[in-house]
């Protein structure tokens, strides 16, 4: 079983979300999104044994769901190298993983990738295709519509959609970021 695709594909997945660990906050303990974090904080030695998981899970010819969220992370640890993403690749790789676990996690990942790639419209283009009734608990949505209502302008619609990502978050810091994010 270790040496299944899927198995080394979560290994890689698990691996890369440990690397970012020491980035994931600041001195103060605040919160700092992936796009904010310094890539040099990320652990390297971590990102080079999640880069040969998933080489050699790929070795395998299928595809799984796990493989496809750590290709999207090797595609974010690429920064530490290039100081850029390529949201045009992590677009692909979603398109992919939507066909295949359509989950509102990987929906509102997929919006903000193609946000990112074509624009705040073309992401909330995909959450409005979103059942509203499925979204109603789920703080990452509501999150991703507040920032891409903010990029828009449309300064009613992002208050609403922070205000429900406060109420549903958890974890203190993420709650003190979206508040100084609403203004």
């Amino acid at each position: 079983m270790p040496n299944e695709a899927e198995v080394r594909g979560l290994l890689a997945l698990m691996l890369h979300c440990e690397a970012r660990r020491a980035a994931r906050r600041g001195p103060d303990g605040g919160y700092i999104p992936l796009s904010e974090q310094n890539p040099q904080r990320w652990s390297r030695p971590l990102i080079e044994e999640a880069e040969c998981h998933l080489a050699e899970a790929s070795k395998c010819g299928s595809n799984g769901r796990f493989q496809l969220e750590a290709a999207i992370q090797t595609v974010h640890a690429d920064r530490a190298r290039s100081e850029r993403t390529e949201w045009t690749a992590i677009v692909l790789f979603y398109e992919h993983l939507v066909r295949i676990s359509p989950t509102l996690g990987t929906r509102s990942g997929y919006a903000a990738a193609l946000a990112e790639a074509k624009g705040p419209e073309a992401g909330l283009a995909v959450l409005d295709a979103i059942d509203p009734g499925s979204v109603s608990g789920y703080q990452a949505y509501w999150a991703v519509r507040a920032h891409l209502s903010q990029r828009l302008g449309k300064t009613s619609q992002a208050s609403e959609a922070f205000d429900r990502a406060i109420g549903l978050a958890q974890d203190p810091a993420v709650r003190k970021f979206l508040l100084q994010r609403r203004g």
